[in-house]
Order: structure tokens, then sequence, then C-alpha cells
């Protein structure tokens, strides 16, 4: 709870006030005459020269340090627009974040994934931690504390060059280091595409032989975290893309706690994990701490964006946290999956999958079979 405490605290905020209001202003307001002892600073890609050009280039297989700044600090605010004619290249621009001279990153996503844009199109939408203003304007508003050094790069895994990248990121910077127990942002990628399920001879989610599986201890979930460590799960962002037709989101989520063989923290259905209902209903949806921004038709090419930020309650683990969900009723889907998992823990932190290459991380049908599929 200090830790968590001391998070909240830079933005402001209180447990209690962030549970009454999911959207966190009310609780930024009160603070306002309070001294503080940092001194906020920003890295931007603003024109050296006092000219215009507010922006870089990033060429073809290029990496671009957006961020390289000594600690102690904590990055407040993120904010990312870009212009290219890339198609896809919000799956193809890749972001990491390295915190106190680490080896491997803790963050590691494509850049339109880690902003909850993981189908490669933009949509605007509004949540606490997350947004995407208009127009293709991409924020981050988590806390991200460091205590000898922060580094943030963009690497271009695309065939054509990013014509215009621009970038503000807000820190402060403090005189005294952090308290030592201060836990470090993380965020990670996972995709299964397709994320297959165990039979195509079905034609409703309900009926038999879908129904009458069970499936108690997780098996063949869809993993959206394995961390090991001593930390808290803070949120997912996720997007499907159906290969079949039909509800995608007859799936339970699990939580698996330091070493759990069953999971402690059972759902009861896809939309019910994101705090929606019944198939997510007609139409699209956004609040700060769970939404449906996209909202796709059920039926194989259906798209769909969701997102569930747990910032009044994180899901805390002192060994290690295995976050899943079910693909469909006990995993008979074979619908596409792409993720990110958002995190606080202590470092070391354990090894991140790796990055599947640009070309597979593109949205695109598979023939699975099944309801609405021709299989090959």
């Amino acid at each position: 709870m200090r830790r968590l405490g001391f998070l909240l605290a830079i933005l402001g905020l209180s447990a209690g006030a962030l549970a009454q209001d999911p959207g966190g202003l009310s609780g930024l307001l009160p603070k306002l005459p309070e001294p503080h002892e940092y001194v906020l600073k920003r890295v931007s890609s603003y024109d050296r020269t006092g000219a215009n050009a507010d922006f870089r280039r990033i060429a073809p297989g290029a990496t671009f340090t957006l961020f390289d700044e000594p600690g102690p600090g904590v990055i407040t605010h993120i904010w990312i627009t870009i212009n290219s004619s890339e198609a896809f290249h919000l799956k193809k621009l890749v972001l990491r974040m390295y915190w106190d001279n680490e080896a491997t990153p803790s963050v590691e996503t494509p850049i339109g994934d880690f902003f909850g844009l993981g189908l490669g199109d933009y949509f605007m939408y509004q949540s606490f931690p997350l947004a995407v203003g208009s127009t293709k304007a991409l924020n981050c508003f988590f806390p991200m504390p460091f205590q000898k050094r922060a580094k943030l790069a963009v690497s271009n895994e695309g065939k054509l060059g990013v014509d215009n990248f621009y970038f503000n990121i807000d820190y402060r910077a403090y005189p005294k280091p952090l308290p030592a127990d201060t836990l470090y942002f993380h965020a990670q990628y996972r995709q299964a595409a397709p994320n297959k399920g165990w039979t195509n001879k079905w034609q409703v989610n309900y009926e038999p032989p879908v129904g009458n599986k069970t499936n108690l201890t997780g098996q063949d979930n869809y993993v959206w975290l394995e961390a090991t460590g001593r930390g808290h799960y803070v949120g997912v962002t996720m997007s499907v893309l159906q290969n079949q037709d039909g509800w995608w989101g007859e799936g339970d989520d699990m939580f698996f706690i330091d070493g759990e063989k069953l999971p402690s923290i059972v759902g009861t259905g896809s939309e019910d994990y994101f705090l929606g209902a019944w198939n997510f209903g007609e139409q699209s949806f956004a609040y700060g701490l769970f939404g449906a921004p996209v909202k796709g038709e059920e039926r194989a090419g259906g798209r769909s964006s969701v997102y569930r930020f747990h910032l009044d309650s994180p899901i805390a683990f002192t060994k290690s946290l295995r976050a899943t969900i079910e693909h469909g009723h006990a995993n008979h889907r074979s619908d596409n999956y792409f993720s990110v998992a958002y995190w606080y823990q202590s470092e070391p932190h354990g090894a991140f999958p790796a990055l599947p290459p640009a070309e597979e991380r593109l949205p695109r049908l598979f023939p699975v079979g099944g309801p609405g599929n021709a299989e090959k």
C-alpha cells in the first residue's frame, strides 16, 4: 500500500477518490495549493534552431532515442503524434523503455498497442491512464518512476521512413532519491494469431460439444502476463480480430497469484471482465477505468478493442502472477488476440516473450474453420 500510495500521490489522488471518481479529476483539484519539491521538465521534439520543424524523422531500420535523462525522477505524461505513409505503422513502430541502466526493457510493445490501438488503426477514446485525442494524439498518464536513469526509444521496423514524429515527455526531477521500495512501470505485448481453439466442429458457442467442456486450471488460456518478482498488475488493453462468426467473448478471466495451481480470481465472461455486459450491447463506450471503444460485428472479420484498469485495487503479487483469459468457452474459438498488460514491480523483471516480427504482428484473417471460416 505504501508503494501504491506514492504512485497515487504523484497524481494527487487517493484510492478512495479514485474509486468514487473513475476519471480521477476531482482528486487533482484539492492538491493544487500544496507545495511541491520537484522541478518539472520536458523533453520534446521541438526545433532546436528555433524554427518550426518541431519533429524528428525515423528511417527504416533505425532506432530513435526520445528520452535519456538521469534520475531521480518520474515521467508523468507522454504525448506522441505520428505522420507516416506506411500502412500499419502503429504495429511496425516499437516502443521500448529502460529504467536504471537495465539490460532488457521494462516496456516492449508496438507503439499503437501501447496506447490501446491494437489493430493498427486510429480511433479516439478516453480513459484515465491512456487516451487518444483528435487527431491521432497519443497520450499516456501512467507514472513512471526511476532512480538513476530513464531511456525511451522507438524502432522503425517498417519499410518506409517516418516523415514526422512529434513528442512531448513531461517528468518531475527530484532532489532526493525516491522511496527505496518504489516499483517500476512495465508493459508487455503479447499476441496469438490465431488463438488456436480446441475444436472447429461447432456452430453455436453454447451448444455441445462446446457447452459441456470444462476448464478449471486455465489450460490453453490466452496469457496477458506472466511476471516474477513483487508487484501489482494494473490493467490490460486488448484487441480482437475475429476469424469466426458469433460472439468472441465467452471466455472467463483467470488470475494465478504466487504460483497457484488453480486461479484465486475467476470471472464470468470477457465482456464482464471489461465491465460491460451482454456482448457489449450495440454500441461502443469508453470510461475512466474500462471500455470497449471499438465494438465489432459478431462475424468473421469483426474487430473489437477493449480495456480494463485496476487503478482502484491493483492485483498484488509477492512472487509471481499469471494473468489469463479464455478465448471462447474453455478456449474453443480461434480468433486473433493482441494485448498489452501494464503492471508495476521491483527489479529485476522476468524475461519477456520474443517480440514477433513486424509482418506477423499485422491483423489478418486465418483459415481456421468453424462458423464463417473456410478451412483450407
